[in-house]
């Protein structure tokens, strides 16, 4: 049985993946160490909800207790302090999506791993069974992708991380990334981005602030047009993560490359450079070493604001 420790109960993911992993026998979340906003109550609960065997007083006490860590702050600037001790002891850890926010951390995260440092991740849409049976399609059925369309809703960053890790779960080489335009109706603003691949291929994506909208990718190819749900994601992504556990193999077991996760934060990072210029290609390549990126702790601040108290339900 597989030990997972967990970092931060910030968001749902801890109380979902708990109960996805019950329902089988190859891994349980065992232990968790909280510094975040959600309360003793709410800890507590999630200890005897999920059949948790301690709570942790420090990130290094968590780490010699598990297998694996499971990072899972809301706030994507904490991550990589949090994860340190795992990084520093080469143990695996999984950082949930976004797994950092600039320029700077990836840097850092990459150093890491060139160390020696274990490290997995991120959006579960990129383990989407969809993506996943899209991928194993022999090449002459598949055809050479064309074009991609993808929608994604709810936050510029956060959230919005899905839709390109979704795409980069079937296309990756992105060069560029342009801001298109925005739309505002009936109270609700979206606004629309386009990357351009080394294939000549390109994807689109458009996400929604403030309103919820599901993941689907529309794939245009030589031999047709898929559209792929990335709903049910959990579980296909916990499945992959215990199969690299138990073999050691990250491509085995279907699981990303960390620069395929550092390709999808650069184009979120490029495409809100991009806006921020008022359109126009920004390359991948070319954003600056001092950007500062997406801000964890605003984030974090108006996350937990509006947070309910879920682990009590």
């Amino acid at each position: 049985m597989i030990r997972i420790g967990v970092c931060n109960i910030d968001v749902s993911h801890p109380k979902a993946f708990s109960e996805i992993l019950a329902k089988g026998d190859r891994a349980r979340y065992t232990a968790v160490y909280n510094d975040g906003f959600r309360g003793d109550d709410e800890v507590e609960a999630f200890i005897r909800r999920a059949g948790l065997e301690k709570r942790c007083a420090t990130m290094e006490e968590l780490m010699e207790s598990c297998d694996i860590g499971f990072v899972q702050d809301c706030n994507w600037d904490k991550h990589i302090a949090h994860a340190e001790p795992f990084l520093r002891a080469h143990k695996p850890v999984f950082i949930d999506k976004p797994a950092v926010g600039n320029v700077r951390d990836m840097a850092k995260l990459r150093q890491y791993i060139a160390d020696g440092a274990v490290v997995v991740g991120s959006s579960s849409l990129r383990y989407a069974d969809d993506v996943q049976k899209f991928n194993a399609l022999p090449a002459e059925e598949k055809g050479e992708i064309l074009s991609v369309y993808c929608t994604c809703g709810v936050d510029e960053f956060n959230y919005a991380i899905h839709a390109a890790e979704m795409i980069g779960g079937i296309l990756r080489g992105a060069v560029s990334c342009a801001y298109v335009g925005a739309t505002d109706a009936a109270g609700v603003h979206a606004e629309t981005y386009r990357v351009r691949y080394q294939s000549g291929a390109t994807a689109v994506y458009t996400i929604t602030h403030g309103v919820w909208q599901p993941c689907y990718l529309t794939v245009m190819t030589t031999k047709g047009t898929r559209v792929l749900d990335g709903t049910g994601a959990y579980a296909p992504m916990l499945d992959n993560i215990c199969t690299f556990m138990e073999t050691g193999d990250r491509r085995k077991a279907g699981l990303a490359d960390m620069e395929e996760i550092f390709e999808s934060i650069s184009i979120m990072l490029a495409g809100r450079i991009s806006r921020e210029q008022g359109g126009g290609e920004v390359r991948l390549d070319e954003i600056p070493a001092d950007d500062p990126g997406f801000d964890g702790y605003a984030f974090e601040k108006g996350y937990a604001a509006a947070a309910k108290k879920i682990y009590l339900a």
